[in-house]
């Protein structure tokens, strides 16, 4: 009886927790079947997407199938059910496409063009200020001036320099306003204020924005009034009772030519214009050789998308004022002519370095005696025989500037030859040859840039033979070594005692021993010249900048020095040449211009030897307004 009764719950407890158990399971299935379904679906996408290296097209928009356990609540029995899922539909952007039609190739209207990007700032309401060069302005040539597309340009430029310098003076018995003052040196005490008023018109045709114009006419009148100071008298004038001072003034035509564009040869607008009146133009990068004003007709272009310029041009040499240097208009022209062919090469030999390959040939014919605006003697040089000559020359000439990566460099390379009527010490016709060579390397360190310069022009060794070695320029106005920062480039000092002319032009560089620079001839029996110079160039401030420079000077030959001044042993050493100057942008833009410099020239051996007294010093300053 008791087996029975023990069999019995037994079977009544097992059928209970079976029965509990069904419930239970089948509550937990119903409760979370939809989410365990839906981690074992994603589950086995990421499983076969990471056996997969490629993913098919559409597989991303398949169904996933699980199966399911499913208990029939009535008869609680349980059973496993297959149950496709629906994945939710993906959300895509409208479409942009517009309801309306596209027109067809009869609807469309012929465009109407915009013959001018001005009329469009008119419409806006922009008003024009002719005070303001940096904004809208019928005078920089913002809009045209007449018809469609002519423009006028206005510019105008005052340039004042003071300056206080010491310079060699001559005095002599006759002519001293000391008493007892019987040396053939003098005060060096020199002052001098000079005022350049430049005004540029330019009127021309065509758009420019990518092409040149198709006419242009200019016209540059400068307005000069200068006033210098000396301490002693014959100095300044041959007439010893216009005393220690002069005051001048000249008006010089400095531009006045016609620009015709004759054609376009590319797409790209390389062209051929021709150019014809009085005009600028620089026979290189620093000036070396002739940077000048002539008169003249030049032929010029590009070619290849402006890789390749050329230049042909023949000039005729104009007279300048004695006192400003401006182009004198009132008198003939020189009978000196420039025939002129270059060619630039844009990133040649290297990606952002220019070469220039030139040939100028210089034709002097100028017999006559020619006495300046103060009475001086200038042409033939009061120097040698004193007779006047003619001379044919032809300089070969390449030039470089640009980068080769960090590296700046400028280079200038020149051979003269051809021949004169006769020495500058002799009757006889003399053979001209002659060679110069300069070059400048800077490098970039921030705000400071270091640099360093040689410059060497050949020099005659022997002023009696029928050979003329030493290099002079046609018109230079170097750009090199401090430029007119420098004492010896700035200042002419007169060779005292062995003629009426000077070592080195005023704004030159060649000991060239020329009357002046701006009536004589060239000279090429002359001592030469070699240099070697460091300089540093700092902007302290985007508005400040501040440079020194220091450049060794010499003599390469003194023959022609020693027979001109009848004095044997002359040294070779000019000196060291050492300026420094501050250069103040006040509204930082070039409308306004500060430069201060100050140089000094401690005296060698031959400069003392020649002008008796060394260490001669410079002061300058110099106010540029531009509009």
């Amino acid at each position: 009886m008791k087996v029975n009764i023990s069999w019995t719950l037994i079977i009544i407890l097992t059928i209970f927790v079976t029965t509990s158990s069904l419930v239970t399971t089948t509550a937990l299935a119903q409760g979370n079947t939809s989410k365990a379904n839906e981690e074992n679906c994603k589950d086995k996408q990421s499983q076969k997407s990471s056996r997969k290296k490629r993913r098919r097209p559409g597989a991303a928009n398949r169904d996933c199938n699980t199966k399911q356990v499913q208990v029939n609540p009535e008869t609680g029995e349980a059973s496993v059910v297959v149950v496709k899922e629906q994945k939710k539909p993906r959300n895509y952007l409208p479409q942009t496409f517009s309801a309306v039609p596209r027109p067809s190739s009869a609807q469309f209207k012929e465009m109407i063009p915009i013959p001018d990007r001005w009329r469009i700032v008119d419409a806006l309401g922009y008003k024009d200020r002719w005070y303001d060069p940096y904004n809208r302005n019928v005078l920089k040539a913002d809009k045209p001036v007449y018809g469609e597309d002519w423009f006028f340009n206005l510019g105008i430029i005052s340039d004042t320099v003071y300056e206080d310098r010491e310079v060699a003076t001559p005095v002599g018995l006759q002519s001293s306003n000391n008493p007892g003052d019987l040396d053939v040196f003098g005060n060096y005490q020199q002052s001098l204020l000079n005022e350049n008023l430049a005004i540029e018109f330019v009127y021309y045709k065509g758009d420019t924005t990518f092409k040149p114009p198709e006419y242009e006419f200019r016209f540059i009148p400068v307005f000069n009034y200068n006033r210098t100071r000396i301490k002693e008298i014959l100095g300044l004038n041959v007439d010893p009772e216009r005393g220690q001072r002069r005051t001048d003034n000249h008006v010089g035509i400095q531009a006045l030519f016609v620009d015709k564009h004759l054609r376009d040869v590319s797409a790209n607008y390389d062209f051929d214009s021709i150019r014809f009146g009085i005009q600028p133009f620089s026979s290189d990068f620093r000036g070396f050789l002739f940077q000048d004003s002539p008169f003249g007709v030049r032929l010029f272009g590009t070619r290849d998308n402006n890789k390749y310029q050329y230049n042909l041009a023949l000039f005729r040499r104009m007279e300048k004022d004695t006192n400003s240097g401006l182009n004198d208009a009132g008198v003939s022209l020189r009978d000196d002519d420039l025939f002129i062919a270059n060619i630039y090469l844009q990133d040649k030999p290297a990606l952002g370095f220019f070469s220039q390959f030139t040939i100028i040939h210089n034709r002097n014919r100028e017999n006559d005696m020619f006495f300046d605006n103060n009475g001086f003697l200038a042409r033939p040089a009061s120097f040698g025989t004193e007779r006047p000559r003619e001379y044919d020359v032809t300089y070969l000439g390449y030039n470089g500037d640009g980068h080769f990566g960090r590296l700046n460099l400028t280079t200038s390379a020149y051979y003269a030859y051809g021949d004169e009527s006769h020495g500058v010490f002799t009757e006889e016709k003399s053979d001209i040859r002659a060679y110069f060579l300069a070059a400048e390397a800077s490098i970039d360190f921030d705000w400071i840039r270091l640099s360093a310069s040689l410059l060497y022009g050949s020099g005659d060794d022997d002023p009696f033979d029928n050979r003329s070695e030493g290099f002079d320029a046609i018109f230079e106005n170097p750009q090199f070594a401090g430029a007119d920062t420098s004492y010896w480039i700035r200042q002419a000092n007169p060779l005292i005692g062995g003629g009426k002319v000077a070592l080195s032009a005023r704004n030159g560089i060649l000991n060239s021993l020329r009357s002046s620079k701006e009536h004589g001839q060239s000279n090429f029996t002359n001592p030469g010249i070699a240099l070697l110079g460091v300089g540093m160039d700092m902007e302290l401030l985007p508005e400040l900048s501040f440079s020194v420079n220091a450049n060794y000077l010499q003599f390469n030959n003194t023959e022609v020095l020693q027979v001109a001044r009848q004095q044997a042993n002359i040294d070779k050493d000019i000196g060291l040449d050492l300026s420094a100057a501050a250069i103040w942008r006040p509204i930082n833009s070039q409308n306004v211009v500060l430069r201060l410099s100050y140089a000094r020239l401690f005296a060698g051996d031959g400069f003392e030897q020649l002008f008796g007294k060394g260490d001669p010093d410079s002061l300058l300053l110099n106010i540029i307004l531009t509009y």
